[in-house]
């Protein structure tokens, strides 16, 4: 496993169209209103991250490229806070990508191994959708929608018996995509 060693950064601005302080990070960071009052924008200089509407990287979250988000709505919808307040630098992974999927909770029920994206968990396994997760390589994306639509959730290498403690609450996985930006 292997990654892209470029500098990732992602400035912070307390209003729309990149106005107000600012905040400038290239990492993780769990609590973004540690150093502004709000967060109503935010330009990504190089790499990709998510950003997240509760601290702590929970609740909804969004994924944002190298590019401008001027207005925070636009980044993570209308009918949610248009504040960020945490977020989550994704490195960039060359290699192969596994994860084995599970219908149920806390790994029970059917399961099956991607290394790829895949459009309906439904229609290519025959599940409804998928519950927890154990990701061995790479980094993934997890919609509620086929098709890759709908709320999502970024995974990691690591072990995921339950995607409802991630503050969305109960949540339905039909879609799953992996994040393969290039450096």
């Amino acid at each position: 496993m292997s990654f892209c060693h470029y500098a990732f950064q992602i400035i912070f601005y307390e209003d729309r169209n990149f106005h107000g302080r600012n905040y400038e990070t290239s990492g993780d960071c769990p609590e973004v209103t540690s150093y502004l009052s709000r967060c109503c924008s935010c330009r990504v200089e190089s790499g990709c991250f998510m950003v997240y509407e509760s601290i702590n990287f929970i609740g909804h979250q969004m994924l944002v490229r190298r590019g401008e988000y001027p207005d925070n709505q636009r980044i993570m919808g209308a009918s949610i806070s248009d504040c960020i307040r945490s977020c989550r630098m994704i490195p960039m992974h060359k290699g192969t990508f596994r994860m084995r999927i599970f219908e149920g909770e806390n790994f029970v029920g059917q399961k099956y191994e991607l290394m790829d994206d895949c459009e309906s968990i439904q229609e290519r396994f025959h599940m409804s959708d998928c519950q927890s997760c154990n990701v061995t390589h790479g980094h993934w994306l997890l919609y509620e929608q086929p098709n890759f639509e709908g709320r999502v959730i970024y995974i990691r290498p690591g072990e995921y018996s339950s995607f409802n403690n991630m503050g969305l609450g109960p949540v339905k996985i039909c879609s799953i995509r992996r994040i393969m930006e290039s450096c």
